[in-house]
């Protein structure tokens, strides 16, 4: 092939490849690939471009700043452009840019600082007041996510001056200690876990649910200001100091250097003790401190001029596999886990790691004794990169056809990569199923938590859920750290949890595809246990939003013999098997509800109980589908978006009218 044609062929690819990375990481916050493998990827088409300008393409990511707006949320357009940064790779480069700087301005200093892995954010700020955030979205035009931000503790709502306006650029992000709590409960849970802090932070802060993102307890650095009405700084660690002054948290260190030797000197301490940091990073920045040198040196159309990113090389090892070890999740999903000979990754030992699945383990060609190469994705977690060298006659791991937990068969999802242990009884799947039974959204038995459980468990005096209806206070007061006051009221507890409505129970019982929601739907449809348990996949599949997967795994769950002695049980023990919900009338039959600022007489969920008894349904966005939109005070985007969508909007009078109408 010519090497014209060859180079064009290859820059397609490098495109397509980099725009859908891209997209997976700024809208969907997934990562595909590692950062270094992105960058590395993107230089490459950077590379190829400057040789064959004819081949560029207006869609070619090195075009762009990066970034594109959800329309989840409400746009907003920046006054100043949010802008992204020009990576470095090595000291020649970064060498290159302080020869470019130096070129161009006099006595020029630099300040050099972490790049937080995380969301870029704008806070505004009108008389010391929080007023608007937004995400950074393409540079020009982000998204509305005041309400989200709210929730972030660090960020101030009140600045200790009253300022006339400003507006500062920050990170959003999720610690490693906050990460690792999270991580740990979405697999208790069943859930598929957050691969990094940076996807964790992006995904709580996008939450439709601002009440999600309050209990993801996500952290901000603050590391410029954008706009500001009044004096101007004279460089960049002034308006740092300033900023620290107003109530901001700064980014943790900013090291002022005198010239490019004490920069580097920097860069190579960060990336020393980078692995120690409570949080991610992925880099350093250089950037010239002195504002007026700022002006002068100016931006391109993608970055400024003025500053530069370091991105640190992911670190790997060699080391033996010594063993694949298999658990069994809450949900009865095998997961494989290589143990190897530990080694020092990115300042912490490690000696595990996770290998997913088989498909996983098939592609790695992976066997107990090969040589593989590890490394932390994000420099936080553990994972397999390949096998650097097979052990003689070692052949690819095989996942067991048997539960190792309780020996019962082992099956596939169709069309999944998961394989499932799919007895209900299963030991290994005991803790997690009875954590998500005692849950807040579940039967809501306050007091008996994680840790409780674990004690109950252990001791055999839980065996499964109906057992925590036959602990008495005496036998719980007997428990270390425990003593009768203690013991009596989870006692209490747990007798007010059989009050529960019938969708509580259905959500408690953990049926696989079943969230909370559909919990409720199959309630209030079915009204009793018997009616749901002899329901057949044709009359679930009817309930509006439910699938014929979902439905398969109401009937699965309760064909079960041991499922039915469990409920059998509960039942014995007084637990509530009746749907408290009456279905009034049929007056909002057909009709959806969008429920959007602070109602005065109602709670949402008080609103949204009376939406669903009069037939209705209660909806969290916006669209040409909804039916009413009930405005309380301080409405935000949704209501605009009524609006805009021609969608009727009524307050919360007019909505108690409707209910007290005949």
């Amino acid at each position: 092939m010519p090497e014209k044609e060859s180079a064009k062929k290859r820059i397609d690819t490098l495109c397509e490849r980099l725009n859908y990375y891209s997209y997976r990481y700024y809208v969907d916050n997934e990562s595909d690939v590692s950062d270094y493998e992105y960058d590395m990827l993107q230089r490459e088409l950077k590379t190829l471009e400057e040789q064959y300008p004819e081949f560029l393409r207006p869609d070619s990511p090195t075009q762009r700043v990066g970034g594109e707006a959800q329309s989840v949320f409400s746009p907003v357009v920046h006054t100043v452009r949010m802008e992204s940064l020009q990576d470095a790779f090595d000291f020649a480069e970064i060498d290159d840019f302080d020869r470019r700087v130096s070129e161009a301005t006099d006595a020029c200093t630099y300040v050099v600082e972490p790049k937080i892995d995380g969301l870029s954010v704008s806070l505004e700020y009108e008389n010391g007041v929080f007023v608007r955030g937004s995400t950074r979205g393409d540079g020009d035009t982000g998204e509305d996510i005041t309400a989200n931000l709210r929730t972030v503790r660090t960020i101030p709502l009140k600045l200790r001056q009253a300022l006339p306006y400003i507006e500062v650029r920050g990170e959003v992000y999720m610690s490693r200690t906050v990460f690792f709590e999270l991580v740990k409960q979405q697999e208790l849970n069943g859930e598929e876990p957050f691969k990094n802090p940076r996807n964790a932070a992006a995904g709580s802060l996008r939450q439709k649910n601002a009440s999600v993102t309050a209990s993801r307890k996500l952290d901000i650095f603050v590391f410029n200001v954008q706009r500001y009405d009044g004096a101007d700084f004279a460089t960049h660690k002034e308006s740092l100091d300033f900023l620290r002054s107003l109530g901001f948290v700064t980014v943790p260190f900013y090291t002022p250097c005198a010239d490019i030797k004490e920069a580097e000197a920097e860069l190579e301490r960060i990336g020393r003790i980078r692995g120690e940091l409570g949080f991610d990073i992925d880099g350093a920045v250089i950037k010239v401190n002195e504002f007026a040198n700022r002006r002068i040196l100016g931006s391109t159309a993608k970055f400024p001029r003025w500053a530069i990113a370091y991105k640190y090389p992911p670190e790997e090892k060699t080391t033996e596999l010594k063993d694949i070890e298999v658990s069994v999740g809450r949900t009865g999903v095998l997961t494989p886990t290589a143990v190897f000979e530990p080694v020092l990754l990115a300042g912490s030992t490690v000696s595990r790691a996770t290998l997913h699945n088989q498909d996983r383990i098939n592609e790695l060609n992976v066997g107990i004794g090969d040589m593989i190469r590890v490394r932390k994705a994000g420099d936080v977690i553990p994972e397999v990169v390949a096998v650097e060298k097979k052990l003689p006659g070692s052949s690819v791991f095989v996942m067991p056809e048997k539960c190792p937990s309780c020996g019962a068969p082992t099956f596939r999802d169709e069309g999944g990569a998961a394989l499932r242990c799919v007895n209900p009884d299963c030991p290994a799947q005991l803790l997690r199923n009875l954590i998500h039974f005692c849950s807040r959204d579940a039967m809501d038995i306050e007091g008996l938590g994680d840790a409780l459980l674990e004690v109950f468990t252990a001791k055999k005096m839980i065996r499964d859920a109906a057992d925590i209806y036959t602990l008495k206070a005496e036998d719980v007061a007997q428990l270390e750290r425990l003593g009768e006051k203690s013991a009596q009221n989870l006692i209490n507890a747990i007798e007010a949890s059989k009050g529960n409505d019938l969708a509580k129970l259905v959500f408690a019982l953990g049926i696989r595809n079943i969230g909370e929601k559909a919990a409720k739907q199959l309630a209030a449809r079915f009204h009793d246990m018997d009616s749901l348990m002899a329901a057949s996949p044709e009359e679930i599949c009817a309930i509006d939003g439910f699938g014929v997967q979902m439905a398969e795994s109401v009937v699965s769950y309760f064909a079960q013999p041991q499922s039915r002695e469990l409920i059998a049980r509960l039942a014995s023990y007084g637990v509530n098997m009746v749907s408290h919900a009456e279905k009034k009338d049929d007056r909002f039959a057909g009709m959806t509800f969008v429920l959007t600022g602070a109602l005065t007489d109602l709670t949402r969920e008080q609103a949204t109980e009376i939406i669903e008894a009069y037939g209705g349904k209660a909806a969290s966005s916006v669209s040409k589908k909804t039916s009413v939109v009930v405005a309380g005070e301080a409405a935000g985007s949704k209501l605009r978006k009524a609006n805009e969508l021609g969608v009727r909007v009524i307050s919360e009078a007019e909505f108690k009218e409707m209910i007290d109408q005949f």
